[in-house]
């Protein structure tokens, strides 16, 4: 069980610096990208598989530790939220559920004569669908929650303290 954790933490931190690598970020930032992205699908891994919480709910806490954590080491590496918690996020993008979308939109539009096999790809369309929408809907909302909660705090990591 503790292994399954760390193996899916260290998979997300090894994503996470893949993505965190395109928009390239200064490399202070991609021990933070890591830890962010390790310690945020894991949370979502351990909610999913031992608490009973279904993806969107975990997808939501695990943004949600992913955003207040960019808020905290952003100060330490000197870099905004978005730096790190936008590739850190990434890992956690259901692809699964939006493959699944676009094909059975294709498989669909291929069965457009066939009443039975239309109704059960658009079923599986719009179910998996929602399910991809919700996600990443609840993964923007939890990263962005604690830059709304303290506006002051996340648009000064980049700035020098003014000394009195």
């Amino acid at each position: 069980m503790i292994v399954d954790i760390i193996l899916d933490g260290f998979f997300a931190a090894l994503a996470g610096i893949g993505f965190g690598s395109i928009s390239d970020p200064p490399l202070r930032a991609f021990k933070m990208i890591a830890i962010l992205a390790a310690i945020g699908h894991a949370l979502r891994f351990s909610l999913m598989s031992f608490s009973g919480f279904d993806i969107s709910t975990a997808s939501f806490f695990g943004a949600l530790v992913i955003g207040f954590g960019s808020l905290l080491l952003g100060k330490k590496v000197y870099c905004p939220m978005t730096v790190l918690y936008i590739p850190a996020l990434l890992p956690m993008i259901p692809g699964r559920y939006a493959y699944n979308t676009v094909f059975s939109l294709i498989m669909l539009m291929q069965s457009l004569n066939d009443p039975e096999k239309l109704h059960n790809y658009l079923e599986k369309m719009v179910s998996n669908g929602l399910v991809t929408v919700t996600v990443i809907f609840l993964l923007a909302v939890g990263a962005t929650l604690p830059m709304m909660l303290f506006p002051h705090k996340a648009f000064s990591l980049t700035r020098h303290e003014q000394k009195s």
